[in-house]
């Protein structure tokens, strides 16, 4: 489905469905529980799997692994198999390819979770109608979630038990986890928790590929192990499009990197219906030792081309906290949403903002659906500035890798 239905879904029958439903919640008993069974609930966007990582790390320590169960779309589950902190079995996948598939997933999977005996439910997403619904259906008796209070966010009835306000102060890593942490809590009406974030900390996994696998990798796609490696990803998630910087300069700053270093290989990925947008750009800006792989990996094969890589630059979207569980340098060009946010935790990670007066345009308050239309933003980061990080993001892995 796209995301502009999506969201009409979410608005025009979430809406009525949560005001049923809250008085359903009102006229039923509900038994308070002691959190022994945890499903996580985040169906869209790939990267904040990513930055749940310690939330779902805390919880499978505290209910131990065979407790924790994931609620995602289908197209999103890839990264959560990568993380490998879940039983695969305990990841109930939604298909999100059209309303009918959907429905029969949603109802499939709200039977699944009501039959393991699912108590409690984190919601992660940000004032999902769909999230709350879901998370009221499978029966769990505590539901952690947002709550607007008095503030101007999406109604979502009274579905949720543990209440947290929204704080655009908190890095999303530190949200989830406080998220987590409000099942040791009593359901309270107040926003919950009132607790120092200090002495908690977020993790970034550390993930590494096998010798073998690179050298087969290399090998499918002729790349020369022994010559620096840089990846350009112009794609940016369909659902916010206004992320993307301009493809034709990443063909400049392609051609740049190219003339400075001859020896550079130049790497461009995507989805599949890009890999027209990037052989243009390669036949524009004679590119030379450039390879065009959008849409010729798959998502082990990519996962593995970061390891391979020595830098990749990107658009804020997924791929950006991918490759931050790899030994690779990224750089990430932001623009509608914050860095301070969503930014990848690694420390291998640079980011490139210029914090104008309207950014971020794009965030809970709109439901992440920005009304601007000319992303000034992104078109105000420069090829320079970008090329000038890169050679510098270059030079600093050789130093640490020639020690």
């Amino acid at each position: 489905m796209k995301a502009t239905t999506i969201k009409w879904l979410d608005r025009r029958v979430g809406v009525p469905f949560c005001f049923l439903l809250s008085i359903l919640n009102s006229l039923l008993p509900n038994p308070k529980k002691q959190a022994k069974r945890v499903a996580f609930i985040k169906l869209i966007e790939q990267g904040a799997s990513v930055l749940a990582y310690s939330a779902l790390k805390y919880s499978v320590e505290k209910y131990g692994k065979e407790n924790v169960y994931f609620l995602v779309f289908s197209e999103n589950r890839f990264i959560l198999d990568q993380l490998n902190i879940l039983e695969p079995k305990n990841i109930i996948e939604v298909n999100q390819k059209g309303l009918l598939p959907f429905l029969l997933d949603s109802f499939r999977a709200i039977l699944k979770l009501r039959r393991i005996g699912i108590d409690s439910c984190v919601d992660l997403e940000y004032f999902s109608r769909a999230s709350a619904i879901f998370a009221f259906l499978m029966g769990a008796s505590n539901r952690v979630g947002l709550f607007r209070f008095q503030g101007e966010q999406p109604y979502r009835g009274n579905l949720i038990t543990h209440r947290l306000i929204y704080n655009p102060y908190q890095h999303v890593s530190m949200y989830y986890l406080l998220m987590v942490k409000a099942l040791e809590e009593k359901g309270s009406k107040e926003p919950l928790l009132k607790i120092p974030t200090e002495g908690l900390k977020v993790e970034h996994p550390q993930l590494s590929v096998e010798k073998e696998e690179l050298d087969a990798l290399a090998n499918k796609f002729k790349i020369d192990r022994a010559k620096p490696m840089v990846i350009l990803n112009p794609n940016a998630s369909d659902m916010l499009p206004l992320r993307k910087w301009e493809g034709s300069k990443f063909g400049e700053l392609g051609a740049k990197l190219t003339k400075t270093l001859p020896e550079i290989q130049i790497i461009f990925t995507g989805i599949d219906k890009e890999k027209a947008a990037a052989e243009k750009l390669i036949d524009q800006h004679q590119l030379k030792n450039a390879f065009n792989l959008a849409g010729r990996t798959s998502f082990p094969e990519l996962m593995k081309l970061y390891e391979l890589s020595d830098l990749l630059i990107t658009n804020d979207s997924g791929p950006a906290h991918f490759a931050s569980l790899y030994n690779i340098r990224v750089i990430v060009l932001f623009g509608p949403e914050s860095p301070y946010l969503y930014a990848p935790l690694s420390d291998r990670v640079e980011v490139v903002y210029k914090n104008l007066a309207c950014s971020p345009c794009v965030n809970v308050y709109n439901h992440r659906f920005s009304p601007c239309t000319n992303n000034i933003c992104m078109q105000s980061i420069g090829v320079e500035e970008v090329f000038e990080k890169a050679l510098l993001q270059l030079e600093e892995k050789s130093v640490i890798e020639n020690g």
